[in-house]
């Protein structure tokens, strides 16, 4: 509790912090479509990089994702020295919110975490804000970390701009793999270990339960622990 004490108040410090604005609308749920290309990573744990908004839902669906070992909270691209979660979040460094996915490509595949991503996490029709979150840092960004990943992830972008599920113009973009910088300790795992936090409660309990909803088999009810 100290922990999360200490993470409201940096939000007071700095204003319009990670996590922590208010409401403004429920976040829609898509079933996004199965992708054409189909991801072909051969054996081996491979890893990825999405950046979502709030990396404490990222993380928390991935980890509830079967085939998914590792789902890490951090800060994707600007310096060392500035990925620190309150100059992150706020908006003066050149960090988004990322979560590094560590998975099994034989229980679920590049092309399927692309596909929970965008039904249950991200809204691609969004620029610099997600949820009721708002600035750069939160802009939603696919970070493929293979030659086969970027090709998989341009192929299916294709296919959500032709498939009319938005009405807006898909604005989520494919970009270079920069240095990943893990989040502070209290923020891995965040969801599970502060089940009744406000925001936990009212943003990303439903991610979860609609990936439970939309994709039961790769579900898991045991949350995955870093």
């Amino acid at each position: 509790m100290r922990k999360v004490a200490a993470l409201v108040a940096a939000a007071a410090l700095f204003g319009a912090s990670a996590c922590q604005q208010p409401a403004f609308a429920a976040e829609r749920v898509v079933e996004a479509p199965a992708a054409s290309r189909i991801a072909k990573e051969g054996s081996g744990l491979k890893t990825a990089i999405f950046a979502g908004g709030c990396f404490w839902g990222v993380e928390a669906v991935f980890s509830h994702t079967k085939g998914v070992t590792s789902a890490v909270s951090g800060y994707h691209g600007g310096t060392r020295r500035q990925a620190d979660y309150k100059l992150v979040s706020s908006g003066i460094t050149d960090h988004v919110e990322a979560v590094k996915v560590t998975y099994d490509p034989r229980v679920v595949r590049y092309d399927e975490l692309l596909r929970i991503f965008f039904s249950v996490i991200a809204d691609p029709t969004l620029k610099d804000r997600q949820g009721p979150d708002r600035g750069a840092h939160y802009n939603a960004e696919l970070v493929p970390l293979s030659a086969e990943q970027r090709a998989v992830a341009s192929a299916y972008l294709s296919k959500l701009k032709k498939s009319g599920l938005w009405s807006r113009p898909i604005v989520t973009s494919i970009e270079p793999a920069k240095t990943f910088y893990p989040a502070e300790t209290y923020h891995q795992d965040f969801a599970a270990k502060n089940p009744r936090h406000p925001y936990i409660v009212r943003w990303d309990v439903p991610k979860v339960s609609a990936l439970k909803r939309l994709y039961p088999s790769l579900y898991r009810a045991k949350f995955r622990r870093n």
